[in-house]
């Protein structure tokens, strides 16, 4: 099972925040063996609110379930010389920091490769390690900004919006973890590692397949249309007369079955309304027509006709209401975790074979250095140097 796929497989993870502590925490619910390194005082993303859980941020564990976590001085010799014993028993290096930093450091790619010349070396940052924006540090919310990105969320006229949820972050924790599986594969072949760069910039852009794909066929700049598809329509949110429910009739008979129910069969022939394409240039016109109808009943109550009709539909709905929702229940997607000073916690969990990867016993995030013993003997060191290399010289 997918839990155990990556058995034997060690990963030294110098990651912080987002995207490399996704990676390596979806490679650790494979079954890796991942050894997370922070400086002593810990890394930024245990800092990072608004929610708490014991001493760390909610989202340090929300990033970090199931790795050792250790703490090394790479500004002393012996932190440095301790994590390249690490890495030269280790299968992946995954690394977050400016460009530069690690090998300045000592654990570049080029200087790590002598030691380990299998290591598959995955560097993330915010715009890569060449080109003109290389050296520029970058979060989520930048990379949103700057990858145009943040140009197609809202609506015309309000203020810039983002996607609460650090979109890039995770996406190109995703990606990373693709490349280095299909790194694996090839080293297993080829008995040669790799240098892997990932970086939010290009995963910003690969996650604009849809608009960035139409902008380089027609050149025209895409309008803020709120919860519409650019492609197709109708598909967007609608008001019912208690709350909002999100409506996609386009395709399948469904908007001539949508025009029978609102009992409007007039806009099945209407030309401006006659297909997709032709509601997508008459989006106004078709959304007010329906709104009028919409409005004058509940939510539930449009729901249910909706779906007898097999108009796909659904709730827009905050996170109270999915908390409820039959489908998280049953996909086991919130996986509890045993924190030691807390008790129970709950993140969200792996999504492929959900059901049967939340059955697993998975460890809470380290505490600050919780494994340095654990881990740091192995290497041979006696609590003598374990302390000397844990700590700021």
């Amino acid at each position: 099972m997918l839990s155990k796929a990556l058995d034997g497989v060690t990963v030294i993870d110098f990651t912080h925040i987002g995207a490399g502590p996704t990676s390596t925490m979806l490679l650790a619910d494979m079954g890796a063996n991942v050894i997370k390194i922070e400086p002593p005082e810990g890394e930024l993303g245990r800092k990072l609110g608004p929610s708490w859980i014991g001493k760390d941020s909610a989202l340090f564990h929300g990033f970090n379930r199931n790795k050792l976590g250790v703490t090394l001085d790479l500004k002393s010799s012996a932190g440095l010389d301790a994590a390249r014993k690490l890495v030269s028993n280790a299968e992946i290096v995954v690394e977050s920091m400016r460009p530069g930093v690690m090998a300045r450091l000592g654990l570049g790619f080029d200087a790590l490769r002598t030691l380990n010349p299998r290591i598959v070396y995955c560097s993330i940052s915010a715009y890569g390690q060449s080109g003109p924006y290389a050296e520029r540090p970058g979060v989520d919310g930048i990379l949103q900004a700057d990858s145009g990105l943040m140009s197609i969320i809202g609506t015309e006229n309000a203020e810039p919006s983002k996607v609460q949820a650090p979109i890039i972050d995770v996406f190109t924790g995703y990606v990373a973890v693709m490349g280095m599986l299909a790194q694996l594969r090839k080293t297993a072949e080829t008995g040669q590692g790799a240098h892997l760069d990932v970086n939010l910039f290009n995963s910003a852009i690969a996650l604009q397949q849809v608009s960035l794909s139409n902008y380089l066929a027609d050149g025209v700049v895409p309008q803020k249309i709120g919860s519409a598809a650019p492609y197709s329509a109708p598909n967007e949110a609608f008001e019912a007369s208690d709350g909002w429910f999100m409506l996609a009739a386009y395709n399948g008979g469904r908007w001539e079955r949508l025009c029978d129910i609102l009992e409007i069969p007039e806009m099945k022939t209407d030309p401006r309304f006659v297909d997709s394409a032709s509601r997508v240039a008459n989006r106004e016109a078709m959304k007010e027509v329906l709104g009028e109808h919409f409005i004058r009943r509940t939510r539930n109550e449009w729901l249910a006709v909706l779906r007898d009709a097999d108009i796909l539909c659904s709730p827009v709905s905050d996170y109270d209401d999915l908390m409820n929702h039959p489908q998280l229940a049953a996909s086991k997607m919130l996986l509890p975790l045993v924190h030691p000073e807390v008790g129970e916690i709950r993140v969200p969990g792996f999504p492929i074979n959900s059901v049967a990867m939340s059955a697993v016993d998975h460890s809470a995030a380290p505490r600050l250095g919780e494994h340095n013993k654990n881990v740091l003997e192995t290497l041979g060191l006696s609590d003598d140097e374990i302390a000397s290399v844990v700590r700021v010289a």
